[in-house]
C-alpha cells in the first residue's frame, strides 16, 4: 500500500519569518476555498449545527481566520474564538482571536460548545494528537470537530504538478507535500481519537478533495 504510515518532517512555515510566510499563508486560504477545505468544513458543520443556531466555537490552529470567516458567514448568530500559536498567522483573523498553545489551552472545562481544528492534527505525532483531543475535548461542551488531510498519492502529487497552473508559492509546494505524507487515514483518525477518550466518534472521507471529518460528540 502507498503511504502505508505517516511520515512527519519539518515544515518550513512553522518556523517562517513573516514576509515568507505571508504568500504561504495566502496559498492555504486559496486552497481552502478552491479544493474543498470550506466546503468539508460546511458538510461538517452541517451535520451538527443549524443555520440559526447560536454557538461557541473555538477554532485551534486557526492561521489566517478563513474557517472563522466562513462559519459567520453561514452562522450570523456563532461566535468563533480563533487561536494561534503565531502572531503572523493571525494577522488576518477577526476578533476575538487569541494568541496561545493547543497544549496549554487557557479555557476553563466546556468553555465552548465546540472546539474545532482544520489542517492541524497532521503536524503531530499520534502520541501528540492523542494529547490535543483529549485536551479539545476538555473545553468543547457538546462536539470536537477535525478536519483534516487523507494520506493518499493524489494529494500528494496535486500542489507539484499545478504549480504552474496556479502559481503556488514554493513553500506550499514543499510543505504540501509533507502534509499529506503525515496526513491520516479515517480509520486511524477515529483510532486516535478514541484512545484519547472520545468514544462516541464518526469519520466521513470527502473526495475528490481528499480530506477527513471527524465529529466527537461529548453528549
Amino acid at each position: 500500500m502507498i503511504f502505508k504510515a505517516r511520515r512527519i518532517e519539518p515544515e518550513v512555515l512553522d518556523h517562517a519569518p513573516p514576509e515568507v510566510a505571508r504568500p504561504n499563508l495566502a496559498d492555504l486560504v486559496r486552497i481552502n476555498q478552491r479544493f474543498g477545505g470550506h466546503s468539508v468544513l460546511r458538510k461538517m458543520l452541517a451535520r451538527v449545527v443549524s443555520p440559526n443556531d447560536a454557538f461557541s466555537l473555538l477554532d485551534v490552529g486557526a492561521a489566517s481566520g478563513d474557517s472563522a470567516l466562513l462559519i459567520k458567514e453561514l452562522y450570523p448568530r456563532a461566535r468563533v474564538t480563533s487561536l494561534d500559536l503565531n502572531w503572523t498567522n493571525l494577522e488576518t483573523a477577526p476578533q476575538p482571536k487569541i494568541l496561545a498553545d493547543a497544549f496549554e489551552l487557557p479555557f476553563a472545562p466546556a468553555s465552548f460548545d465546540y472546539a474545532l481544528c482544520s489542517l492541524f492534527l497532521h503536524h503531530f505525532s499520534d502520541d501528540e494528537v492523542r494529547e490535543l483531543l483529549r485536551a479539545f475535548a476538555y473545553v468543547a461542551k457538546r462536539a470536537v470537530i477535525v478536519c483534516d488531510l487523507e494520506r493518499h498519492i493524489l494529494p500528494y502529487l496535486f500542489l507539484p504538478a499545478t504549480k504552474r497552473v496556479f502559481g503556488w508559492n514554493e513553500i506550499t509546494v514543499g510543505d504540501g507535500m509533507k502534509s499529506v505524507r503525515a496526513a491520516f487515514r479515517a480509520q486511524e483518525l477515529v483510532a486516535l481519537g478514541l484512545a484519547a477518550g472520545l468514544k462516541n466518534s464518526e469519520a466521513h472521507v470527502f473526495r475528490p478533495a481528499f480530506r477527513i471529518g471527524m465529529i466527537s460528540w461529548r453528549e
